[in-house]
Parts: C-alpha cells; sequence; structure tokens
C-alpha cells in the first residue's frame, strides 16, 4: 500500500517530547529545486568557461557543486537538481506526480538564471570578444558538434544509458533502507565521471537543465540539438524508474508474505474481564504500542531523500 508522505526537513519535539518532523510547502520545495540548480549550473558552467587552467577539470566541478547542492537544499526538496530524477523518481513512486512539473520548470529556471549571471560577467569583460562561442564550447552537440563526430544514434544512445545509471544510483542510494547519509557523494561523483566518460561524445549532457542554459546563450546551433539532450536523459529517467518500480513491488510482496502467515498463527488475546491474557501461554498480553512504539517511523520521515517533499512513501 502507497500513501503520501509530506516533506520532512527539520524537527520539533511532539507533546511526548519525541522528535516530530516538520513539512515545507510546494513553495519552498520548488524554490529549493530552482537554487539547487543555480549552484550546478553556475558553477560547472563557470569552472567550464572561466577556469579552465585551474587544474579541476569541469566534470568534476559539476559533480562537487551537485554533492553539495544536494547536502545544503535536498533536505527541503529531495535534492534533484535535474528533470531527468524528477522523472525518474516520479516513475519509480518516489515523487507525488503533482510535483513533477513545478520542479522541472524551477530547475529550468535557476539553470538559465545561472547562465544570464555568467553572461552578464562575461559581457562586461572587454577582452572577451566572443561571449557566445564560449557558451557554445560548452553546449552539448552530437555530430559535427560532438568532439569526436559521434552520430545522433550514438549520441542518444549514450546520453540514455548514462542517464539511466545516474537515476538508478540517485534511486538506490537514497532509498529507505540505504545509507543515505552518504546519498550526496554516491550521485555526486557518479555525476562527474559519467560526464567525463560522455565529454568525446556530447560533451556531458544528463540534465536538460544544464544543456538548456548553455545552449539558449550560444545564438548559434546548440538551440536546434537541444531536444536531443531533453528526449535521451528523460527515456533513460524512465527505464530506472520502471526499473525500479517493479524491484520495490516485488520487495513489498515477499515482506507480505512473512506477516500475512504470522497473522494467521498467531493466537488472539483472551479477555478474563480485568485483564487480556495470551491464549498461548496464558500471560499478560502486551500493552498497545504509543507514542514512543512509533518513534522509528518518526525517524524515517525525517530521512528527506526517498520520504521528502511530494514523495511516496511505502507500509
Amino acid at each position: 500500500m502507497s500513501h503520501e508522505i509530506q516533506p520532512s526537513t527539520d524537527a520539533g519535539q511532539d507533546r511526548t517530547g519525541a522528535l516530530a518532523p516538520r513539512s515545507y510547502g510546494p513553495a519552498a520545495r520548488t524554490a529549493a529545486e530552482a537554487v539547487g540548480s543555480f549552484v550546478v549550473v553556475l558553477t560547472g558552467l563557470g569552472v567550464t568557461m572561466l577556469n579552465t587552467q585551474s587544474g579541476v577539470p569541469p566534470t568534476l566541478a559539476f559533480g562537487i557543486a551537485l554533492l553539495a547542492a544536494m547536502i545544503a537544499f535536498g533536505y527541503i526538496s529531495g535534492g534533484h537538481f535535474n528533470p531527468a530524477v524528477t522523472l525518474g523518481s516520479a516513475v519509480a513512486g518516489r515523487t507525488g506526480w503533482g510535483s513533477v512539473l513545478p520542479y522541472i520548470l524551477a530547475q529550468l529556471v535557476g539553470g538559465l538564471a545561472a547562465a544570464g549571471l555568467l553572461w552578464l560577467l562575461l559581457s562586461a569583460n572587454s577582452q572577451l570578444t566572443d561571449v557566445n562561442g564560449l557558451f557554445a564550447a560548452a553546449s552539448n552537440g552530437f555530430e559535427e558538434h560532438s568532439a569526436a563526430q559521434f552520430p545522433l544514434s550514438s549520441s542518444f544512445l549514450a546520453e540514455a544509458v548514462c542517464t539511466a545509471i545516474l537515476v538508478a544510483v540517485f534511486l538506490g542510494a537514497t532509498a529507505r533502507h540505504a545509507g543515505r547519509s552518504t546519498a550526496p557523494f554516491a550521485v555526486g561523483l557518479t555525476y562527474a565521471a559519467l560526464l567525463t566518460l560522455l565529454l568525446p561524445v556530447t560533451n556531458g549532457g544528463l540534465n536538460p537543465a544544464r544543456s538548456t542554459a548553455s545552449a539558449l546563450f550560444t545564438g548559434d546551433w546548440a538551440p536546434a540539438q537541444l531536444w536531443l539532450f531533453f528526449a535521451a536523459p528523460l527515456v533513460g529517467a524512465v527505464i530506472a524508474g520502471l526499473v525500479f518500480r517493479s524491484v520495490d513491488a516485488a520487495g513489498r510482496k515477499s515482506e507480505s508474505a512473512p506477516a500475512a502467515a504470522v497473522a494467521t498463527t498467531a493466537a488472539p488475546p483472551v479477555s478474563t474481564g480485568t485483564d487480556t491474557v495470551d491464549a498461548a501461554t496464558g500471560a499478560p498480553a502486551a500493552a498497545p504500542a504509543g507514542p514512543a512504539a512509533s518513534a522509528g517511523s518518526a525517524d524515517d520521515a525525517r530521512s528527506f531523500f526517498d520520504k521528502g517533499p511530494g514523495t511516496t512513501g511505502r507500509s
């Protein structure tokens, strides 16, 4: 059975003194996605265009920026910062479909705002005479705009497969029973590694918000090829989401079978008028679970990745 889980962030105290989750609304969640996407695109594109001799590869800069954004803002929104991750999470049943469009729009706006800021900074430098050319060099492309002249089919396949891997790592690292404190590191490092792999193929896409941000400031060929860097990542995201949804469904069936067997064999308690005793042993039955018994679920709710805003948990 699935139910909608409210976003969790800070923890306050309820009347029992136990920590209780506190939720953020849709506006805060979409704003967090916009700000996180801004950080990722500003850092990644900035290093790509301005600090080519700094010793930090642009692909690693993107990965570090994603890691930092997930740590800083993931507890509010779930830490997607990528339309493909949002779609894959929704297909997997982790994110409510009502959050998908607002998240994607926020990610695109955040990426464009970062690219706009970079354009202003570069345009103010009189020594830079071809700002659009810098954005074109940082944009994603195929065929004649691929560093190694990869054709459309190869570029599409590479982007789809690598995005499926990225989304799969996100879904696995942020799953209910995973060590989610390390999830940002797993996702950020995977993002950097996959971008490095794709660098000679498409100049490293995987994120439609990042691809859009650079393409719309080229004034040249990049907008015409932008469709591939939406279509391929979204196809990969759907594949990863469907795989995780089927695995989760199989896991729920295997968990429910032993529980059903225990429920059918356990003897019901018998009331003696004043106390309730166990029919099998004659010992007093355990008292109903109180607030302390639900502390584990409260801890689960405070974990923001697969139980965050607009996400779907499982009971």
